[in-house]
């Protein structure tokens, strides 16, 4: 006979794609902490401080890039102000 009482999950019923790494590394962990369970590792400490410092370097990146792309649009704008003197000099 098939069970089909539900395991009320903390949040929600839907997995995130990070949870399936979690579920696929061990599903009973995976589960226990869907269901409330804090795990307990000495470790833990280092992986959370290595997600953030990894989290600190893409917003850094982030911001970096945003700057390039608007200096990039400088720099065209510029280039496209200066052909367009040579052009009228040519002309007149």
């Amino acid at each position: 006979m098939v069970n089909t009482k539900q395991t009320s999950f903390k949040n929600t019923d839907i997995i995130s794609a990070s949870e399936i790494g979690q579920y696929y590394f061990c599903s009973n962990a995976w589960h226990l902490q869907k269901c409330g369970y804090e795990p307990q590792s000495a470790l833990l400490h280092v992986g959370e401080e290595k997600h953030k410092e990894l989290g600190r370097i893409i917003d850094h990146t982030e911001k970096n890039t945003k700057k390039s792309k608007i200096f990039a649009v400088v720099g065209y704008l510029l280039l496209l102000i200066s052909i367009l003197f040579l052009l009228f000099e040519v002309i007149i």
